[in-house]
């Protein structure tokens, strides 16, 4: 079971309410529901029966649907936060949702989901991804046994290594553990531009089955060499910070209170600021899965609308480019 402690709440939870109250304020200020989080109805209205988006991971062929979930700031505070983590869980698999991300550095988050996932009994509808932060090889060992422990699972879905620290090391446990049927998968990490030339001398030096990099309408740089190695290298990508801030999502909302989500967007079944940002990501061949991270509900089915339906053409991403760097 989760042990609660007294913190306080690292700044990756402060978008949760940043992007609800800029929303709101948009609407008041006369943008509309085109800045809802949700239309009238819900997620199990409209939105939700349009056809899934899924693609396929290279490794396997498996199909994973393109908007999963960020765990960043799902460590609690008090045992009544608890059941609001929980809902999101719940929430995601009802919704068809899969991807479930998170790391050994993320406070509670692992145990957290951990005790969520058995007591919703859902663990193997998902998959379930985590990070190992390590330079050590034995180190390593301990921590992803300890994550294991904490997520209340026997395998992972996905394991990678965090934040490109101690790569070398750490990859050849990884392959031990793959082939021992303790992962599915390996990959490494980053959220960081600076980090974009060595995460692609790694992606050219090893096999990977994944890389996890930011990538956002606001942030386009890893479109210039990373996700088109992706590609060549047969590498899935989740994506990072699809909201365009390595802290959260508080830069694209605020900008986009600015101004109203053009007509177009129903285009692509865009009806929200949200599902716009994520659509343009997802949109991108390289792309697997975008994780938002959250701990609402309402964001979250959000989001996972941003898995449904059409997605912009070449054409189309071009036009979103444009009239995003058209600051209002």
């Amino acid at each position: 079971m989760v042990r609660l402690r007294s913190t306080n709440v690292d700044d990756e939870s402060k978008p949760r309410s940043t992007r609800r109250e800029l929303l709101t304020a948009a609407m008041l200020l006369g943008t509309g529901a085109s800045l809802a989080l949700r239309s009238a109805g819900g997620a199990d209205g409209q939105a939700a029966q349009l056809p899934l988006i899924t693609r396929a991971i290279p490794a396997s062929g498996a199909k994973l649907p393109v908007v999963g979930l960020g765990t960043n700031a799902f460590s609690a505070r008090s045992a009544e936060e608890l059941p609001a983590r929980r809902a999101v869980l719940q929430r995601l698999a009802q919704l068809g949702g899969k991807v479930v991300d998170t790391a050994a550095i993320y406070g509670q988050s692992e145990a957290v989901i951990g005790d969520a996932l058995a007591s919703l009994a859902v663990r193997e509808q998902l998959f379930l991804s985590t990070k190992v932060l390590a330079t050590d090889a034995q180190e390593g060992k301990s921590s992803m046994e300890e994550s294991l422990h904490r997520l209340r699972t026997a395998h992972v879905d996905l394991m990678e290594v965090h934040n490109l620290v101690g790569v070398e090391v750490m990859l050849p446990v990884l392959q031990e553990w793959q082939q021992a049927g303790r992962i599915r998968y390996l990959g490494i990490t980053t959220a960081r531009v600076d980090e974009h030339a060595r995460l692609a001398e790694l992606m050219r030096k090893y096999r990977l089955d994944f890389i996890q990099v930011d990538y956002s309408l606001a942030n386009r740089d890893a479109a210039d060499v990373v996700l088109p190695l992706a590609q060549e290298r047969g590498i899935a990508v989740l994506v990072n910070v699809p909201f365009g801030g390595r802290r959260g999502a508080a830069g694209v909302f605020a900008e986009a209170a600015k101004r109203k989500l053009p007509d177009w967007a129903a285009e692509f079944d865009a009806a929200s600021w949200g599902q716009f940002f994520l659509k343009y990501v997802v949109s991108h061949p390289a792309v697997t899965c975008a994780i938002p991270g959250t701990t609402d509900v309402a964001h979250l089915e959000d989001n996972l609308c941003g898995a449904r339906g059409r997605l912009p053409d070449a054409a189309m991403r071009k036009r979103m480019e444009q009239y995003w760097d058209a600051k209002a």
